[in-house]
């Protein structure tokens, strides 16, 4: 047997051992798109190379060229969201729109990363961050089984989901004010009871409480919504205008998998403009190769963005909920 042909054959074995949870997958993806549409959402497709590809600061996107018929090349990413994209139509239209996108980050892979992966994202005029929990909710219970196991997990999907907010999550399970704190990270540390690392800052202190002490226990028994967020987290979330310390911005948590990142939508393109400057400042000291222009078509069309709120969501982990599958390589037809 050549190496071609062990190949093909280890493929249709792999398939063919994986052929349930493949075909539920399919399932959803119909029962995505039977939801939305029955809300009046409409359906929209982005480009997937793009110049630029979002400014999170921490996410290494893959990259490739543009070649023109007249010789000259440009560079293109490969984008990891198609946030931006997706926003300008909603700008544009005044409608409340889905996609199913794939999706890419570069060096990202484990049991529930892929640096390939398919991202459903949704956007709703009108739809403050309370509504779009609700809307959340009624979603996963609509594509998940009332009960889902993850693990050693139960989680329960009819229970009410918890709502919590990480000012609320830090004082109980990490005993420190955390907004309070925000930007000095001794005074974190000390409430925390924890040493500061040689040179750790707030934000790298703030992650590694999160992952240690708060993640770990959310989300086990019901769906926990982890909201207002710090404002140094906000990305592309508004202020809350009640505590401008924090942001209107929520992760969902499913049986220790974070599932979705949502905000209530920043429309002010000047504050935009200074967060995409200072993201792309850390972005490019961490990693000089990820750089590209500030994204001057989406900042052109934020005054035109009605209130609206928004919401990614891992549409492979949410597979891998549904079917109980320990690795998203087993709900991808080709690994």
């Amino acid at each position: 047997m050549t190496v071609l042909s062990a190949g093909l054959a280890a493929d249709s074995a792999r398939i063919a051992e994986r052929l349930p949870l493949l075909e539920r997958r399919s399932q959803m993806v119909k029962s995505v798109r039977s939801f939305f549409e029955g809300r009046g959402y409409l359906e929209v497709e982005t480009p997937y190379a793009v110049p630029v590809p979002g400014e999170e600061v921490h996410l290494r996107c893959f990259r490739t060229e543009l070649e023109r018929p007249d010789g000259s090349c440009e560079p293109r990413f490969l984008h990891t969201s198609p946030e931006f994209a997706m926003k300008r139509i909603v700008a544009a239209t005044g409608r409340a729109v889905f996609q199913l996108a794939r999706v890419w980050r570069n060096g990202e892979a484990s049991n529930t990363h892929a640096p390939e992966f398919t991202m459903l994202e949704w956007y709703r005029p009108g739809a403050d961050l309370s509504s779009l929990m609700d809307e959340t909710e009624d979603f996963l219970r609509a594509l998940l089984p009332s009960v889902v196991h993850r693990g050693m997990d139960v989680i329960d999907l009819s229970l009410p989901f918890e709502r919590l907010t990480m000012q609320a999550a830090f004082a109980r399970y990490v005993g420190a004010d955390l907004l309070g704190t925000a930007g000095n990270a001794e005074a974190l540390a000390e409430q925390a009871r924890v040493g500061l690392r040689n040179g750790e800052t707030w934000e790298d202190l703030f992650f590694r409480l999160l992952l240690e002490r708060v993640e770990p226990v959310i989300g086990r028994e019901r769906p926990t919504f982890l909201t207002h967020w710090p404002a140094e987290q906000a990305a592309l979330a508004r202020r809350d205008p009640t505590d401008g310390r924090a942001a209107l911005r929520f992760e969902l948590y499913v049986g220790g998998l974070e599932l979705a990142n949502a905000f209530e939508e920043l429309t002010d393109p000047v504050e935009q403009r200074e967060r995409f400057v200072t993201d792309r400042k850390r972005r490019i000291g961490l990693s000089p190769d990820q750089d590209w222009p500030v994204d001057e078509v989406f900042l052109a069309a934020l005054p035109d963005l009605p209130a609206c709120s928004g919401i990614a969501l891992g549409f492979d982990r949410l597979v891998m909920l549904a079917t109980g599958a320990p690795r998203i390589s087993d709900i991808l037809w080709l690994a």
